[in-house]
């Protein structure tokens, strides 16, 4: 019921079914009710566009419920940190683990208790954690004839002698885990709008490692391991996307500077500079088209066949790589139409098997501009920061090239971490293609979530929002959904002629 105020401003009379509301069965039925809001309290016609706004939404919105938020840590500096890490919650109650960020996976697997080999402590200033099933109790063993067992295609999957679904993966630096699958629930922020973020759980599978080789054993880089966002079925999105909780595209904006950090989600981080190229279809990993390479705009005499699957393994954007490589067709004329740029400015030396750069000068602009140019027409530019390290030694100032050659006998171009950085990078799964532009990672981000042939925006900083503030936001939100449900029921005219 609703009447004009004196002052111009509608007076709701809204009412909320008591808990302790007594049903009689029967003609004479009658259902108690009572008033949330007292008759002299006045609501603004913003407020009551929020009760219709928020009623609408539960009955037109797609089952995309927002933006899944992700905080991001670690640097792109292989002399710092060398990876970008966030954090996950899994199990009930839920406990948080440091995962590395890695486009190239597949799959979402974290150390168990159980692990041989799991380092115990990390040089990244992180407390490790194992994972316990016994501790969760949502947690369950995914079993041999289970047909999420056979559903990853990246692993070598096999059966355990007590049934359980066990994988093994395997890794270009020669470093390994295996171990099996666990069905729990994983826990995420959804961001609803620029003020409003909720807590959400979804049932997810993902793996736990008990066992660990080669550089995952090490210390230096540890983490509790590995967030695959894949194309893989049992990758992240693709877990969250077919239960409609997220869009079939991500995006990240990863800092370069030294302190690191930045933005990753489950959604698309809109830019309208964004260059997009298409992605190789049916490939394992997020393999594009390079066709050639500009040193200060002078193309480079490579074989464009160089950078392609025909050949070899292709071209791929990986954020678990820290730098980048090229095969020696391509990695010998870089290197060597640097070296002739920056001659007369300092003399080449090397530095753990980098080649370096002793500039007297200091100034890293001194060094070319590179393009990579894609199919589409799309072109990546590297300023200088973007492909060189700094480090400084008896006051000199002394670059490096990050990109690297490709261990033999692999034919392969990688994109990492090293040129990733200070772009917004967005993976289009629905349209298969990937798409960046320049950003400065600090600042915030317009995002999208895309589902049903609908979007809507949203503003996202990348960091977690203030807890107490998330939740009166999730509280009131809830609130208005439940007054504007009631409301629909006093004027329904089924309720009128109930009453």
């Amino acid at each position: 019921m609703a009447v004009d105020s004196p002052s111009g401003v509608i007076i709701v009379a809204a009412v909320f079914l008591h808990a302790a509301t007594t049903i009689v069965f029967g003609s004479d039925s009658v259902l108690k009710l009572e008033r949330l809001i007292p008759p002299s309290h006045e609501l603004s016609l913003a407020e009551l566009r929020a009760f219709d706004s928020a009623r609408h939404g539960r009955l037109l919105q797609s089952p995309v419920g927002g933006v899944v938020d992700f905080p991001v840590y670690g640097a792109s500096d292989p002399f710092l940190v060398g990876l970008y890490y966030t954090k996950v919650k899994l199990g009930t109650p839920p406990r948080e683990f440091n995962v590395q960020i890695d486009t190239g996976s597949d799959v979402l697997w974290v150390a168990c208790s159980s692990c041989n080999g799991c380092p115990k402590t990390s040089e990244l200033q992180i407390e490790l954690s194992f994972f316990d099933p016994g501790t969760s109790s949502s947690a369950s063993m995914v079993s041999c004839s289970d047909k999420r067992c056979s559903s990853n295609f990246e692993s070598e999957s096999g059966c355990s002698p007590n049934n359980l679904c066990s994988y093994a993966f395997k890794y270009g630096d020669g470093s390994g885990t295996s171990g099996y699958y666990i069905s729990d629930f994983v826990s995420f922020d959804t961001v609803i709008t620029s003020t409003l973020a909720i807590n959400s759980s979804a049932p997810f599978v993902f793996g736990c490692s008990n066992l660990q080789t080669g550089d995952l054993q090490r210390p230096r880089r540890a983490v509790d391991g590995i967030f695959g966002l894949g194309q893989g079925s049992l990758s992240v999105v693709s877990q969250l996307a077919t239960q409609g909780l997220a869009p079939r595209v991500f995006s990240h904006c990863l800092k370069g500077d030294s302190n690191g950090g930045g933005v990753m989600v489950l959604g698309q981080i809109k830019r309208p500079d964004t260059l997009y190229t298409p992605l190789v279809p049916s490939q394992l990993h997020y393999n594009v088209n390079l066709q050639s390479i500009a040193v200060n705009n002078q193309i480079l005499p490579i074989d464009p066949s160089v950078f392609t699957i025909a050949t070899g393994d292709g071209t791929i954007i990986d954020t678990g790589t820290t730098l980048a490589y090229l095969p020696d067709e391509a990695y010998n004329p870089f290197v060597q139409a640097i070296s002739s740029a920056v001659s007369q400015y300092g003399r080449p030396i090397t530095y753990e098997s980098y080649q370096c750069f002793d500039i007297t000068s200091g100034s890293v602009d001194v060094f070319p501009e590179v393009s990579l140019s894609f199919a589409g027409g799309a072109t990546m530019v590297l300023t200088p920061r973007d492909y060189l390290q700094m480090f400084s030694s008896s006051g000199s100032s002394i670059w490096c090239i990050g990109f690297q050659r490709s261990q033999q006998p692999r034919r392969i171009t990688i994109l990492g971490d090293l040129v990733l950085k200070d772009k917004v990078v967005v993976y289009d799964l629905v349209r298969q293609r990937i798409g960046w532009a320049v950003y400065d990672c600090s600042l915030e981000v317009n995002v999208s979530a895309t589902g049903g042939g609908r979007s809507k925006d949203v503003i996202n900083t990348g960091q977690w929002r203030d807890s107490k503030s998330s939740e009166i936001d999730y509280y009131y939100y809830l609130f208005l959904l439940q007054v504007a449900f009631l409301l629909h029921i006093l004027l329904s005219r089924n309720f009128l002629h109930f009453l």
